[in-house]
């Protein structure tokens, strides 16, 4: 089959283009905004945009609260969502007002962070405190602004709970990371496998 995003006639009972471009990480976002008010939000557009700087993005469906609380303050943090945390990942999307705090709703403990002001998940396993470098409206092919913000910001501290760790290595079946699909449907990783990059022209490995 083929059918023309214009006329979005695809003919199925649901939009599949989600459910092509997946699985996608999900950015369980924590900010703090000037007044103290505290936000947890999950976004499934969301990943690493760049290694050096070291840059992550997240898409928000028009100016919600991490969205606008991240350009208010500069700061955000991005969680590891894993498959242990999945319902509190799902609770923390209800539709809250500004100033209700979804670790709250979804039982979950602000961690103090380093760098940022904004608090971290201390359940999630693993944690980037950023600081924002742009947001913009992105624009289509008639030039117009989506109703969609992106925001990208660079990562300035780490946090990893050694539990989740091998060999010194990150290790998917410890640490089940959570991935958004097409539809209601999510996916855990349990479990991966390894391939050799090409050698470069002169011989050597391409750098991980």
């Amino acid at each position: 089959m083929f059918y023309e995003t214009a006329a979005n006639d695809h003919g199925l009972p649901h939009d599949p283009f989600k459910a092509i471009v997946a699985p996608r990480p999900i950015g369980w976002i924590s900010t703090r905004a000037r007044d103290g008010a505290v936000n947890l939000a999950p976004y499934s557009f969301f990943n690493a945009i760049s290694d050096k700087p070291k840059l992550v993005m997240f898409s928000s469906s028009g100016m919600k609260h991490a969205a606008s609380m991240a350009i208010e303050t500069g700061e955000f943090v991005a969680n590891l969502a894993t498959r242990r945390l999945a319902n509190a990942v799902n609770r923390s999307s209800a539709n809250a007002p500004r100033g209700t705090s979804e670790f709250a709703i979804a039982g979950l403990t602000e961690a103090a962070c380093r760098l940022v002001s904004a608090p971290r998940v201390a359940e999630a396993p693993a944690a980037l405190e950023c600081r924002l470098t742009q947001w913009f409206r992105p624009v289509g092919l008639d030039g117009r602004e989506g109703e969609s913000v992106v925001i990208i910001g660079e990562v300035v501290g780490v946090h990893i709970d050694e539990s989740i760790l091998r060999e010194g290595m990150i290790a998917l079946d410890l640490a089940e990371p959570l991935s958004r699909l097409g539809y209601l449907d999510y996916a855990a990783v349990g479990e991966g496998f390894q391939m050799r990059r090409p050698k470069r022209e002169d011989g050597q490995d391409v750098p991980l």
